[in-house]
């Protein structure tokens, strides 16, 4: 079994070098690495080794510089987010967790929400599958730092799959919608809501984007820059 990440797959042996490299301190900066004395951890050859290593690089989890005795490696901002991944299933396994917080602020969002929510290909999907017909726009919400690194915890999460779609003039890809309920800083709650995650997406990891019957800015009188906790519930 393997993980996709980056320009090829790594699997579990590879993720288990990746561990120990940020055991070492490659999250924060480079470190020195000897094959020999890895494969010693791993208890592994050096060509074992040397091979997970260029399997990370490779799948771009860590940047390496080799030199005479050795060779500096570094973990990547992808290779940061691979185990934030790996984290979030263990921390599922030992804590149980059926449900996730996230927090943030409102923010105006590029106007794209209200057009694809609108398509027919989405729409018929919302209602039947969400049991809703969504609000023309989407509530947009910047995450904060904690929150930004638990929202990988999603991926670990059932959610309602939206199938992609096409018509004559182009394809649309397919998203996976979150339940949810959103919280005002003033602790008035609204739902249904779902946090929408296309498998194509504008929005880097630090955004959240919401979707709901009702127009949730008025329902729950934001303006940009409140904040409010999204409760993402296990489906």
């Amino acid at each position: 079994m393997s993980k996709a990440t980056g320009t090829r797959e790594v699997g579990f042996d590879e993720l288990a070098v990746l561990k120990l490299l940020a055991l070492d301190g490659a999250r924060r900066g480079e470190v020195k690495v000897s094959c020999g004395d890895l494969a010693d951890r791993l208890d592994a050859s050096n060509q074992t080794a040397s091979r997970r290593l260029q399997a990370l690089e490779e799948s771009e989890l860590v940047e390496r510089d080799l030199v005479n005795d050795g060779q500096w490696v570094a973990i990547t901002d992808t290779g940061e987010r691979t185990l934030e991944r790996e984290y979030e299933d263990y921390r599922r396994i030992f804590e149980d967790a059926g449900e996730l917080d996230l927090a943030g602020t409102v923010t105006s969002g590029m106007g794209e929400g209200r057009h694809y929510i609108s398509l027919p290909g989405y729409m018929r999907q919302f209602e039947a599958k969400l049991g809703y017909e969504p609000y023309l726009g989407t509530l947009n919400v910047e995450l904060d730092q904690e929150s930004q690194r638990a929202r990988s915890a999603l991926e670990a999460m059932d959610g309602v799959r939206i199938e992609g779609w096409e018509d004559e003039e182009r394809t649309y890809g397919p998203a996976t919608c979150y339940p949810a309920a959103v919280e005002n800083d003033d602790g008035k709650t609204f739902s249904p809501v779902h946090v929408i995650v296309p498998d194509r997406t504008h929005h880097d990891e630090s955004q959240a984007e919401l979707i709901a019957p009702e127009k949730l800015r008025e329902e729950l009188g934001l303006l940009d820059d409140d904040e409010v906790t999204i409760h993402v519930e296990e489906q």
